[in-house]
């Protein structure tokens, strides 16, 4: 039984509108997609966080924008977390479902890389899991005068203070 579990976070329809995608949206898409592929192979429970947001917000509960993104969406039976805020441990099942099934390390992918993964990786770094961000497979958005790769750029190297960083090609489950 592996002790690994596929962490993906927010990957939902809302984050990739036409007029203002998340950074690198494609490429973090398939990333994603090569990484479920892998962990299902090797029989490493791949775990799906889903962000909700009340009525008029662009992740609103139930609509379109709310859904996991198509390309990667769960397989009926797989694990869908609901959350509210940013870390996904916050009044989540997700401890209890990692703890039921043994899980130890954690691989974490997704969106919104300094809001929900900075978050949840760091959450799960002090709950003790051993915590592996892609970092080349989370994404966010350019704020102000810094652009979107600079983001991720800097939170990555905040990242190595609590986890491992491996890019997508170097992981294996």
């Amino acid at each position: 039984m592996s002790r690994t579990a596929l962490l993906v976070v927010d990957v939902q329809v809302g984050m990739f509108p036409e007029t203002d995608p998340v950074y690198d949206g494609n490429i973090l898409l398939e990333r994603i997609q090569g990484l479920i592929e892998q962990a299902k192979d090797s029989g490493v429970p791949v775990i799906f966080v889903q962000h909700n947001e009340g009525p008029g917000e662009q992740l609103e509960t139930g609509t379109a924008d709310w859904e996991i993104h198509p390309s990667i969406a769960p397989e009926p039976g797989e694990l869908l977390i609901q959350k509210r805020v940013p870390d996904s441990f916050h009044e989540t099942e997700l401890q209890e479902v990692l703890t039921e099934r043994g899980i130890e390390r954690l691989v974490i992918t997704g969106i919104q890389t300094d809001i929900c993964i900075e978050a949840t990786s760091r959450r799960a770094s002090e709950l003790g899991y051993d915590v592996t961000v892609v970092s080349n497979a989370h994404s966010t958005w350019g704020q102000g005068e810094r652009t979107a790769a600079q983001i991720i750029e800097e939170y990555n190297g905040k990242f190595r203070s609590y986890a491992t960083l491996e890019e997508a090609s170097q992981i294996s489950f």
